[in-house]
């Protein structure tokens, strides 16, 4: 394979939200995002648990921080939105299931807020009986350091 088709070294993926059933808020791990250029949140949804509405929900809140210490949500200038993004994110909501969600979906989000450290968390609001299957991974690239693995 010619290295110019080679993506696969170049992309440094991390787990963000452990995949498990969730019906309660994840607690978020630190990503460390020093020496990379760019960073692409996948959001893995399963099937809702529940039917969701604007009182039993699920939001995808992302925060950042400079120091690995304090984090800030970020803001709309702090990622790439898309058609699934709300019209503003507001208190680092970059995701949110309110509705119906029948059926397993892939979510990407990109993160250009530039700081070295961020986290991911699924947050519950409301009533979940039944969990929803979750995980989510960030997949860095860009490397600024030669040889990093």
């Amino acid at each position: 394979m010619t290295p110019e088709r080679d993506s696969a070294s170049r992309l440094f993926p991390v787990e963000a939200i452990p995949p498990a059933v969730y019906a309660a808020d994840t607690t978020p791990a630190i990503i460390d995002l020093r020496d990379f250029r760019s960073a692409t949140l996948l959001l893995h949804l399963g099937a809702g648990g529940i039917t969701f509405s604007t009182a039993n929900k699920i939001e995808f809140v992302l925060t950042h921080s400079d120091d690995g210490t304090t984090f800030t949500p970020v803001t709309d200038s702090d990622v790439l939105k898309d058609a699934l993004a709300p019209a503003t994110v507001t208190n680092g909501i970059v995701r949110a299931l309110t509705a119906a969600h029948a059926a397993a979906t892939i979510q990407k989000l990109g993160y250009i807020g530039g700081k070295p450290f961020a986290k991911l968390q699924a947050d519950f609001s409301g009533t979940h009986g039944t969990g929803t299957a979750i995980a989510a991974s960030v997949v860095r690239s860009g490397a600024t350091i030669e040889g990093i693995v």
